[in-house]
């Protein structure tokens, strides 16, 4: 797997992701941009991006912070993701933006262009869903263990712009995430009318694809439920760029 880095600029700052694949796949193959979780571009995020793209995907890891910002613990990174949350057009932005850098990567790597997605880790599955409810131009939108806050929406009525499948993978144990949370994201994609999924895992809690997390009852790795998660992801989008 290479990972390299792809600078670039929103509005004069300077931001900075990563694009992630397999070099030794020669034929175009499809692309994700990927929103990693609070913490930002990090060399978990690359490995995470690495296992999303394994031989099928160019992945991209979105800068939502700008490469100025790289926090370093919870409170610097709840700080940077809190911000974001609070200015839901910037999140948008700034998610579009990476699609477009990602978009002018096929000159670069085996990519076509014509077959893009996205998808999100914890924060990150937020910024994916704020993007679908943008009508950004994707295959599909999928979002890994959510918590609080990044299910909802200040804007519920937006979800009749997305056009395109959406996917919520859920630890159902999670505790950061209410009944009402979940209810009121339910309740969103049926009056839009939206092509959605909400696959609840039992026994999972939050942070069930990090191999990193380790506090248990909360954030905790639970590699059968994050391979079946990530199965899942890949069929969809096998389901959409079929389709194409």
């Amino acid at each position: 797997m290479v990972s390299e880095p792809v600078a670039y600029e929103i509005d004069g700052e300077a931001f900075e992701g990563l694009l992630v694949y397999d070099d030794a796949v020669t034929a175009p193959r499809p692309g994700l941009v990927m929103v990693p979780n609070w913490l930002g571009v990090t060399e978990r995020s690359a490995e995470k991006a690495a296992r999303a793209a394994g031989d099928k995907y160019v992945v991209l890891v979105a800068d939502m912070y700008g490469k100025a910002v790289r926090p370093s613990n919870a409170d610097e990174a709840r700080a940077a993701a809190s911000a974001l949350r609070a200015d839901r057009a910037l999140m948008r932005k700034r998610a579009q933006a990476a699609v477009d850098v990602l978009k002018a990567q096929g000159d670069a790597v085996a990519l076509d262009t014509a077959r893009l997605g996205a998808i999100g880790f914890c924060f990150g599955g937020g910024a994916v869903l704020e993007l679908a409810r943008s009508g950004a131009d994707l295959a599909a939108f999928v979002s890994f263990h959510g918590n609080h806050g990044n299910l909802d929406t200040p804007n519920p009525d937006d979800a009749r712009n997305i056009e395109a499948p959406v996917l919520v993978l859920h630890g159902a144990d999670d505790p950061s995430v209410s009944k009402e949370q979940l209810d009121g994201f339910v309740a969103e994609m049926q009056a839009a009318g939206v092509d959605w999924q909400l696959v609840s895992y039992g026994g999972a809690v939050h942070s069930f694809t990090d191999p990193y997390a380790n506090v248990p009852g909360r954030n905790e790795y639970h590699p059968r439920v994050a391979q079946r998660a990530f199965q899942a992801m890949n069929d969809q989008f096998d389901e959409v760029f079929a389709a194409q």
